[in-house]
């Protein structure tokens, strides 16, 4: 609750000094006592409750006074409305489900860290439709953009390595990711992708792939996921069970870089878990929904309420002043 002229809560000086009068002349003209061995016969003498009313007429004209200042100072209620208009951002992730995204150097793998990080990137989003496509020999779209984050993240969590034959078409991924964003009217197009290896299968050349999005003024991030040197990679032996080998990890990063740089973004290395949360996050400092707000705000007056109460609290007191204590004061 707010206050239009809060000057007038100074008023309330007053009231100790009328307070104070009130009982000075209670006080200094009480008349002479009487006393009595007993006052058992005064008890039920009629109009004994009414001596007391002298109390309940002052408490009311008092509360009346402050009530009054109250309204004279103008309570008012504010009524704050904020409307928000933000202009999202289409986003697609494309993700590599290549075998070679088994390799744990990143924790636990490469595939289940990429896919939590990517829910991870989708629940700091809130305005933007984001879609995810996979790719290995051939590029899949999974869920075209959408603002239903919980089914982009169900079907993340569903995503199977091995259902895609083996492969790393990297430049299919990444068309069909133009593909499902040519058409989008959002201020800013978004491709994020993640590979962990070379381009080795598909039609379409990673750069020309580029120069598609480049056409449709989208923009692309690389992430190459993998530490430098070796990894250890899991095989399962018929004899001796699951073993770990040291693989080569081979990330065309001048590619990668190469595609970003053509179409305004960014290329990341990512060499651990850590990394790759880092650069989501990055990602997602540099893809900012731009949000205006308008803000409306309104004041509701309270004055009314305690005006009609001081009005109230004022007549009661005089009304009692002038019967019941009258008659009293006549006696």
């Amino acid at each position: 609750m707010e206050y239009a002229n809060p000057a007038w809560f100074w008023a309330l000086l007053i009231l100790p000094i009328i307070i104070g009068l009130y009982l000075y002349r209670y006080f200094a003209h009480k008349e002479a006592t009487f006393l009595f061995s007993s006052i058992d016969l005064l008890q039920d003498v009629p109009g004994n409750w009414k001596a007391h009313l002298h109390w309940v007429q002052a408490l009311f004209m008092w509360g009346g006074i402050v009530l009054l200042i109250v309204a004279l100072a103008r309570p008012q209620e504010r009524l704050t409305t904020v409307e928000q208009n933000a202009e999202g951002i289409d986003i697609v992730m494309v993700l590599d489900m290549s075998t070679s995204m088994r390799a744990e150097d990143l924790k636990p793998n490469r595939f289940e860290a990429a896919r939590e990080v990517a829910k991870d990137f989708v629940d700091q989003r809130n305005t933007d439709r984001i879609g995810l496509v996979t790719f290995a020999m051939k590029s899949f779209t999974v869920v075209p953009p959408t603002l239903d984050y919980r089914l982009l993240k169900d079907l993340i969590d569903d995503l199977e390595m091995g259902v895609i034959e083996d492969g790393t078409a990297i430049g299919m991924g990444i068309a069909t990711a133009v593909n499902r964003l040519k058409e989008s009217e959002a201020e800013s197009k978004v491709i994020i992708l993640l590979t962990d290896g070379q381009n080795n299968a598909g039609e379409i050349d990673p750069v020309t792939a580029a120069d598609l999005a480049l056409t449709y003024d989208i923009k692309i991030y690389t992430i190459g996921a993998g530490t430098r040197g070796t990894a250890p990679y899991p095989i399962q032996d018929p004899i001796f069970g699951r073993r770990y080998q040291n693989v080569q990890v081979n990330i065309d990063e001048e590619m990668l870089t190469s595609v970003a740089e053509l179409t305004g973004g960014q290329y990341f290395r990512a060499t651990d878990t850590e990394q790759l949360e880092n650069i989501y996050d990055e990602i997602d400092e540099l893809e900012k929904t731009e949000v205006e707000e308008l803000i409306y705000t309104d004041y509701e007056d309270l004055y009314s309420r305690y005006l009609a109460l001081s009005l109230v609290l004022l007549f009661a007191g005089f009304l009692i002043q002038k019967t019941i204590l009258n008659g009293i004061q006549n006696t």
